[in-house]
C-alpha cells in the first residue's frame, strides 16, 4: 500500500481504492485477523474474508489484479488415494513403498495445476501472482530436508503406541495432506498448465528453529529450547488433525516428545529446515 501511494504522489496521480480479499477454509476463524483491520483506518483499503478452498473458484471472472499465497501451497486438497500401505509413516518416508512418492506427486500436480487455472480465470490479463510455499532441494522426495521432522514426528507417535496410548492402526492409517516440491517440478506444472508466464522461481533454506541464527556459538547448550520452538510450530499447524485422528487426550504428552526428539537431533545436526520456494508469475 505505501509503495503504491509513493508511486502515484511522484506521478502526480490520484491513489487508487484497494479492495482486499482474504481467503482461508471455512472452519478457519478470520475474526483474528480481522481485529487488526482497525489499524489500516484512514487509508484507501477495504478488507473483507473470503471462505473457501483455493482448489476451486473464489472470486468473478476477470476481477482479480495481484494474487499472494503465502506457505499455503504445500497443503492439498486431500490425502493421496493409494497410500494404505505406508504404514509405520505419515509422509512419504526411505521405508515408504515407492507408490507412496508417486501418489503424492499425482495429487500435488492435480492440485497445483487446479490452483493455476483456477485463478487464471479469476485474474485479469498481466495480473501478478507472487507465490511463496514450502519444498525441497532435490529431485528426492525421499530427501532429508523434508522427510526428516515428519521420521521425528512418527517417532513420537511410536513411542505412545510403545507405551498403549496410541493404537498402532491408527498410526498406521494416518498421512498427513502436505507435498513438498522440487522447484523442476514447480516449473513443469506452471509450463504445462499455461495461464501464466514464469517471471521468477527462487528456493532458500532457514533453520528448523526460527530463534537459531546461523553464527550462534551457543548452539549445543540451546537444543532443548530449539525443540520446544520448532515443536510449537509444527503443534501450530498440526494440531487440529492430530486431534481429530488420535483424539485430544495425547497432544501434550505427543509434542513434549517431539520436543525431546528435536532437540536430540539438532544436538548432532544442525539442521536446515523447509527449502522455500518463491515464484513470481504474470498472467498471459
Amino acid at each position: 500500500m505505501d509503495i503504491i501511494a509513493s508511486v502515484c504522489r511522484q506521478a502526480h496521480w490520484e491513489s487508487p481504492e484497494l479492495q482486499v480479499f482474504l481467503n482461508d477454509l471455512p472452519q478457519n476463524d478470520f475474526n483474528t485477523v480481522f481485529k487488526s483491520i482497525p489499524a489500516f483506518n484512514g487509508k484507501p483499503c477495504f478488507v473483507a474474508g473470503v471462505a473457501g478452498s483455493f482448489y476451486q473458484r473464489l472470486f468473478p471472472s476477470k476481477s482479480i489484479h495481484f494474487v499472494h499465497s503465502s506457505y499455503s501451497l504445500h497443503w492439498l486438497s486431500k490425502v493421496p488415494r493409494g497410500v494404505e500401505a505406508n504404514k509405520g509413516n505419515l509422509y512419504i518416508a526411505k521405508t515408504s513403498p515407492p507408490n507412496v512418492s508417486k501418489a503424492y506427486s499425482e495429487q500435488y500436480r492435480n492440485d497445483f495445476s487446479r490452483f493455476l487455472r483456477f485463478r487464471s480465470e479469476e485474474m485479469i490479463t498481466e495480473g501478478r501472482m507472487l507465490l511463496t510455499f514450502i519444498g525441497r532441494s532435490i529431485t528426492d522426495p525421499t530427501s532429508k530436508d523434508c522427510c526428516t521432522i515428519w521420521d521425528l514426528f512418527t517417532k513420537s507417535l511410536l513411542d505412545l503406541v510403545a507405551e498403549g496410548l496410541v493404537c498402532e492402526s491408527d498410526v498406521d492409517s494416518f498421512n498427513v495432506p502436505y507435498y513438498y516440491p522440487c522447484k523442476e517440478e514447480v516449473r513443469e506444472i506452471i509450463e504445462e498448465e499455461g495461464s501464466f508466464v514464469l517471471n521468477k522461481l527462487e528456493i532458500f533454506e532457514v533453520n528448523w528453529d526460527f530463534e537459531d541464527d546461523v553464527c550462534n556459538e551457543n548452539f549445543v547448550l540451546e537444543t532443548s529450547k530449539s525443540g520446544r520452538n520448532v515443536a510449537n510450530c509444527i503443534r501450530a499447524i498440526t494440531e487440529s488433525m492430530i486431534a481429530s485422528h488420535f483424539g485430544d487426550t495425547i497432544i501434550d504428552d505427543l509434542f513434549s516428545r517431539f520436543a525431546q526428539h528435536v532437540g536430540e537431533h539438532l544436538s548432532c545436526e544442525k539442521t536446515k529446515y523447509y527449502v522455500t520456494i518463491v515464484v513470481s508469475m504474470t498472467m498471459k
